[in-house]
């Protein structure tokens, strides 16, 4: 198998390190660097990665890295054709995603700049919380082109709306299709008229009482997993989402996935980064491609971009 390109992840945390083994174990990559600013956890999870190559039967080389707050370490990540930024504090029981903003904004913004300094041709993905607002943060201090800056939150809504319907019937993963769109928080936008189960619109395999209660359950998604680990948040599913998106952009074929990115136009909505459909290559965000939604659907992604936009005007003061 051709290997090419290095992948680097930042934070070494269950989300970030978990997002290095999928990496890694995709076996398409050169080499998987991972940085932390714990002193040998990033070096020693690589080191352990590297011993489970024999085993899972893959090449990539995982390269581990202490940054500091100075910004030293931060040189791993030259050449880096995509960063994704992990770091941040996740939360805990009875949180929200807003109450991490201003803490894991200036997080978000030092690795952000340290990106801009390092690997300055890089795709940046961002999975941090909130994801909407530091997404737009990220290209903020970056000043990476608004496509070459995208967030992880659809592809991991999505799955969690799949996930409930097929448990709901009893049926395979693979014969549901879901969609899920607008901010990753309060004014998240299940779309059941895109939904569908071996082909059969949603509406027609459940009844619209039993939609509603597992859209509510996509958007609390992630609360759910909160409140049963009692400490820390949601790593395996989030993880999946986030090394789906870097392989999309490294295969640089066009892939349509679910994720955070500008919006600017589309659906009627201007100037804002927001959970749409879009098409990823080498160079991020190609185009953001627009789906069918019904009048309450699009009113709902509208209001979502509202709901979002405030809140990433704010971040440029953090």
């Amino acid at each position: 198998m051709a290997r090419s390109g290095k992948v680097a992840v930042v934070g070494a945390g269950f989300y970030g390190s978990t997002t290095a083994q999928r990496l890694a174990e995709y076996d398409i990559f050169e080499t998987v660097v991972l940085t932390d600013i714990v002193d040998g956890k990033a070096e020693g999870l690589a080191l352990d990665l590297n011993q489970s190559r024999p085993v899972e039967g893959f090449e990539t080389t995982v390269v581990g890295k202490t940054t500091d707050r100075d910004g030293s370490g931060y040189e791993v990540l030259a050449g880096a054709e995509i960063v994704i930024i992990t770091a941040g504090l996740p939360r805990k029981p009875g949180m929200s995603r807003m109450d991490l903003i201003e803490t894991n904004a200036k997080i978000v913004r030092q690795v952000a700049e340290n990106v801009a300094k390092h690997a300055p041709e890089a795709v940046v993905i961002v999975v941090s919380n909130p994801l909407d607002e530091m997404t737009a943060l990220a290209q903020l201090a970056t000043g990476f082109p608004k496509n070459k800056v995208l967030g992880q939150a659809g592809i991991l809504d999505t799955a969690r709306f799949t996930n409930s319907v097929a448990e709901a019937l009893s049926v395979p993963v693979s014969s549901v299709t879901t969609l899920t769109l607008g901010s990753h928080g309060d004014t998240m936008v299940p779309v059941p008229s895109a939904s569908s189960v071996d082909g059969k619109p949603l509406s027609e395999v459940l009844p619209a009482e039993k939609i509603d209660e597992l859209v509510t359950r996509t958007r609390n998604g992630g609360a759910e997993v909160v409140a049963l680990l009692k400490t820390g948040s949601a790593y395996y599913a989030p993880s999946a989402a986030a090394a789906r998106m870097a392989k999309a952009v490294h295969e640089d074929a066009g892939t349509v996935l679910p994720v955070c990115a500008w919006v600017d136009g589309e659906y009627g909505i201007e100037g804002v980064y927001l959970g749409v459909t879009a098409e990823l290559g080498r160079e991020g965000i190609r185009k953001v491609v627009e789906r069918d939604l019904s009048d309450s659907e699009l009113t709902e992604l509208k209001a979502a971009a509202e709901a979002v936009r405030a809140k990433q005007a704010d971040v440029q003061s953090l």
